[in-house]
């Protein structure tokens, strides 16, 4: 068996790729996939980079921003330097790695947030599915409010239950949300990448984000079941990804 993904390995054309053009990880094709498809970066834009581990997403947007952007990362895992952004070592739902991002804003506003980040894998996919789209509500209740107005908000999450109430309250704050699934991704994999342009601040409901995502899959829940669901606390940690991503 490890014979066998060595070689599906080192078939991997973007792995290959991504290795010519000095990119950290395959993964940074999917940004760059991203961004050929919807142009969501511009030179000058400020960029918070969520979950950055190994830096291949950094790399792209650095390259994307030019000299007069910057980036800004945050992962658990501490990353080698990638030139041109500042990357910070935590959780991005933290209080105080939140209130370090907004020091390093300095006042200024976000064009665009990324996000590649993914929960601990526990194994049982309902839960971990669930977990992965909860954990993006708490990434856009900080981000949001930091995202300029026609800003873009970009984010990895599973297939399955939750996505389309997910998109149904992103469309309360952006005036195009669209899924997409870069040709980098690999056959197998359950991912899809949320995209949503044109940020509209002025449309933001009272209740955060990650509130109305949770009362849409009570709602849910109650269809199903023909019965009231009960509120409920998810918890969650953040997975630390691996270079092969």
């Amino acid at each position: 068996m490890s014979n066998r993904w060595v070689n599906e390995s080192r078939r991997d054309t973007w792995r290959r790729q991504a290795k010519e053009e000095g990119y950290r990880t395959r993964s940074a094709w999917k940004l760059r996939q991203i961004q050929d498809r919807y142009h969501l970066i511009r030179a000058g834009d400020v960029i918070l980079d969520v979950g950055c581990y190994p830096g291949g997403w950094a790399q792209v947007a650095v390259e994307l921003v030019g000299e007069e952007g910057e980036v800004i990362g945050v992962d658990l895992v501490p990353c080698i330097p990638v030139e041109g952004a500042k990357l910070l070592v935590g959780d991005i739902t933290d209080i105080a790695i939140q209130e370090s991002v907004i020091k390093e804003l300095a006042q200024r506003p976000l064009n665009v947030v990324v996000s590649d980040i993914s929960p601990d894998i526990t194994g049982n996919w309902s839960t971990d599915q669930a977990v992965s789209i909860n954990l993006v509500t708490k990434v856009l209740d900080f981000s949001l409010p930091l995202l300029c107005a026609g800003g873009s908000f970009v984010t990895k999450v599973f297939q399955g239950t939750g996505i389309d109430e997910l998109i149904g309250v992103l469309k309360e704050h952006f005036s195009k949300v669209r899924r997409f699934s870069p040709e980098a991704s690999r056959n197998a994999s359950s991912e899809v990448y949320i995209i949503c342009r044109n940020h509209q601040p002025w449309k933001a409901p009272d209740l955060t984000l990650s509130q109305r995502w949770e009362e849409a899959m009570i709602r849910l829940d109650g269809d199903d079941d023909g019965e009231d669901g009960e509120p409920s606390t998810v918890v969650f940690r953040v997975l630390k990804r691996t270079v092969s991503d």
